[in-house]
């Protein structure tokens, strides 16, 4: 069995597209998905599973949540290796001039290619740092997520792919909670 973490976007957010955590925690389990754990009610569940493509899974995980409660919800699906490596990439994560609570990290549903970083920078705050890999961009804000421009839609528009945010303190809880479950 893998363990993985799937990171759904856009649900309870704002009284939209509302799913109790335990009818989400019975889907996976319509899904024969095992060791399920949901972490706060924004999306995050980490479960296991035969060996499998995270795209895929994510793929069956979208899909049975369009027929089950008729939303359209992006999902990302990582292994535990991958998450460890986006945690260990974040460029601000050892900057002890941070303040780690204005870190979050927006996980990409794919490789974005080649970027032109021209719009990022004449849409970032002054004080606002990013940095983009294949598969996450990097966020520091240090007035907060809520009053950034370098949102999940301002990056899905400018990328053209999906993505969804989580803030450091919620990434590293699910790496951790996802690295218990290996054991």
């Amino acid at each position: 069995m893998t363990t993985y973490i799937s990171i759904l976007r856009g649900i309870n957010v704002s009284g939209q597209k509302m799913i109790k955590m335990d009818a989400l925690k019975e889907m996976y389990e319509d899904l024969h998905f095992t060791n399920i754990q949901t972490y706060i009610q924004s999306g995050n569940v980490i479960f296991q599973s035969i060996q499998s493509e995270p795209k895929d899974l994510g793929q069956r995980i979208s899909n049975k949540l369009m027929k089950k409660f008729g939303f359209e919800i992006p999902v990302i699906v990582l292994d535990t290796v991958e998450l460890k490596e986006i945690v260990e990439r974040n460029p601000f994560r050892s900057d002890k001039t941070k303040d780690i609570s204005h870190l979050h990290v927006t996980f990409l549903s794919s490789n974005p290619g080649r970027i032109d970083n021209t719009p990022i920078f004449q849409k970032k705050a002054k004080d606002e740092e990013f940095a983009i890999t294949e598969d996450t961009v990097y966020l520091y804000c240090p007035n907060g997520y809520g009053r950034t421009k370098l949102t999940n839609t301002f990056f899905e528009n400018k990328l053209k792919i999906g993505a969804t945010t989580r803030n450091w303190k919620t990434t590293i809880e699910l790496l951790r909670i996802a690295k218990k479950q290996k054991e």
